[in-house]
């Protein structure tokens, strides 16, 4: 490790300190004023006003305050409960606005100043790193050691990122008012747009658009040699700039519903929710326009497409999640499992969240247009919060990024998104796209199996010169670039492959232990 990586290191790490550090140099005062101009409803600030007011002009840390702020909120519904007052129970959760309103310290009084301070270290501490890392290194996909790091091979550093990104992913969802400062970071940027605060989801889009930027320029460096890869790389960092955070904020500010329009149901499995069909319908003709384009989508564009370029159009080239995945999860895609019995799981998860999403959607429809909420029993709101809750929250996010360091970048995409076990059902059974293989040219080395992110043992397929065309496979061919042989060809034809690569990874790349 030269010097420039060892300062970009420090930079990011001081970087990455500072930014956890900020979410313990606050304090939190309520007042009646904030009291007064945070709950806008005149029943529940009634309600919860002689409650609060026990807290007003203390000067109180986050844990204690956010468990003050929730015990009079159970306090005053327990009551409504216990008298069958059901109307009056308060749903509204104003423990995140309470406590960005009551917030004081370092990051409510320089707010610009640390924003600049964290992105300005942690991405020039970051380049700095990817820029040497491959500098002197000739063309090739490099094993580069990954077997034997801490962070890359289920080590203590591993570990710890694991469970750090798994509790990011928990405060976002549920406990926002815990990360308030990494929230009001994002302040300035927001007011400067459309004039009003950050959300949680707005600071997490910029993170999550980061991630894909930087890792994409060292997927640039990395997979230099193929004009595939490079292509690819640029597609889905295209997609998330532009689909799905600057569109959608632009679609916001013209009082249009702010929807990525790349995202298809049923991963958009939020699509035919009543408050999605009636946004659109009041948006007006752009509003039905978007609605109309999102059921062509589904219905059209998923089998057309799939059946010319396989699932690899959407999964590898367009998708947010597989964009992350391809990109911050890429140095982790050897620990995904190749075994039978986790292929086994894998085909019973991911089509059992697809018949969960189709039944959940179902029934969501079935209420809007009959006014019902019960089926057989069950009440389809009750549905669709299972599955907000268990795939929406826990899978997709908690899980599918969480355990990179792990399972591998694409534990989401092969166990539990319902789009891609639709994609895979097309790219199966009628499909153009496949992966073709040269059995006598195969020495058994290894490589394309250990680095299919999908859990494919690639190599079991080549050795006996069969066609890959199973239904998890996302087209990524990183099992083509790390093969020394030139045995596999990701659709090949004429000799040419679509990108001008006469084999798009042949013998020309070279691996190292």
């Amino acid at each position: 490790m030269n010097t420039i990586q060892k300062i970009g290191i420090i930079a990011f790490c001081s970087s990455l300190a500072i930014f956890i550090s900020l979410l313990f140099s606050s304090s939190f005062t309520l007042t009646s004023e904030i009291t007064k101009n945070t709950i806008d409803e005149s029943s529940h600030l009634e309600s919860l006003y002689p409650g609060l007011e026990k807290i007003y002009g203390r000067q109180l840390g986050k844990l204690e305050f956010i468990s003050e702020v929730n015990s009079v909120k159970e306090s005053v519904n327990q009551q409504f409960k216990d008298k069958g007052e059901w109307d009056k129970v308060i749903y509204t959760d104003y423990t995140l606005s309470l406590t960005r309103a009551s917030l004081s310290g370092p990051v409510k009084s320089n707010t610009l100043l640390w924003l600049l301070a964290i992105l300005s270290l942690g991405i020039i501490g970051s380049l700095m790193y990817i820029s040497q890392k491959w500098k002197n290194q000739p063309a090739g996909i490099k094993n580069d050691h990954l077997m034997f790091r801490s962070m890359t091979n289920r080590g203590v550093i591993g570990i710890a990122l694991g469970i750090f990104l798994i509790l990011f992913y928990i405060f976002l969802y549920k406990l926002p008012a815990y990360i308030i400062e990494w929230i009001m970071l994002f302040d300035p940027v927001t007011m400067l747009i459309k004039g009003e605060t950050a959300s949680q989801w707005f600071m997490y889009g910029f993170f999550y658009t980061m991630a894909i930027l930087i890792m994409g320029i060292r997927m640039f460096k990395k997979y230099r040699h193929s004009n595939y890869q490079l292509l690819r790389t640029a597609s889905v960092m295209f997609f998330q700039v532009s689909f799905a955070f600057i569109i959608p904020e632009i679609l916001y500010i013209l009082n249009l519903p702010s929807v990525d329009l790349k995202n298809i149901w049923p991963l958009d499995y939020t699509f035919f929710f009543e408050y999605r069909i009636n946004e659109y319908i009041e948006s007006g003709t752009i509003g039905i326009w978007m609605m109309v384009w999102g059921i062509i989508l589904i219905i059209i564009g998923v089998p057309l497409l799939t059946y010319f370029y396989g699932k690899r159009w959407y999964c590898s080239w367009v998708c947010g999640c597989g964009g992350l995945a391809e990109t911050l999860g890429d140095p982790y895609r050897h620990l995904s499992d190749k075994s039978l019995k986790s292929w086994k799981i894998e085909r019973v998860l991911v089509h059992s969240v697809l018949v969960f999403s189709v039944v959940m959607t179902g029934a969501v429809l079935y209420t809007y247009f009959t006014g019902k909420a019960n089926i057989i029993g069950i009440s389809s709101y009750d549905i669709r919060s299972w599955y907000g809750f268990g795939i929406g929250f826990i899978f997709s996010g908690a899980i599918g990024t969480g355990f990179y360091p792990f399972m591998g970048n694409r534990v989401w995409c092969r166990f539990g998104c319902p789009l891609a076990a639709y994609l895979g059902l097309v790219q199966r059974f009628k499909s153009r796209f496949r992966i073709t293989t040269n059995g006598g040219q195969c020495i058994s080395c290894g490589n394309c199996s250990t680095y299919c992110e999908m859990g494919i043992d690639v190599r079991w397929y080549a050795q006996r010169g069969q066609n890959i065309i199973r239904s998890s496979c996302v087209g990524c061919g990183v099992c083509s670039s790390v093969c020394p042989r030139g045995v596999l060809n990701l659709e090949v034809k004429d000799g040419k492959g679509r990108f001008g690569d006469k084999v798009l990874t042949g013998n020309e790349n070279t691996v190292s232990a």
